[in-house]
């Protein structure tokens, strides 16, 4: 039935600010940006290399995440990365404070989490 996660949709509090993160420290391809007069919002579709996207949303005054991070829901966004540590040092060199790298118990694979403008968590988990 349920063939991929095709994207994951964010809000952000400073479009141009979460832009930015998303496609010049991260790489992130635009495939659309749209102003949408109506609503006062963005929508920014972007895509990872393996096709599947991240639709960044602006509206104004969004209502802040009740709680970090275990508020029920959607608790972060991994994104898979061949060998994390240039990935990591591409983050730090960048500004972004990355969380050590941990040993995944469970796989064995290696894992850290750092955030975006906004705190959402993000993941990088070695494949």
């Amino acid at each position: 039935m349920l063939n991929a996660i095709h994207h994951a949709a964010i809000i952000c509090s400073n479009y141009q600010q979460s832009k930015h993160f998303y496609t010049t420290i991260l790489g992130l391809k635009v495939v659309a940006e749209n102003y949408r007069a109506a609503r006062d919002s963005y929508k920014l579709d972007l895509e990872l290399a393996d096709g599947s996207q991240i639709e960044l949303f602006s509206f104004p005054e969004p209502p802040p995440r009740p709680s970090y991070p275990e508020a029920m829901g959607l608790r972060h966004l991994a994104f898979a990365v061949e060998a994390i540590a240039p990935v990591v040092q591409h983050l730090v060199d960048s500004g972004v404070e990355v969380e050590p790298v941990r040993i995944d118990e469970y796989t064995g694979q290696k894992y850290t989490f750092f955030q975006d403008p906004d705190g959402l968590p993000l993941e990088l988990y070695e494949q």
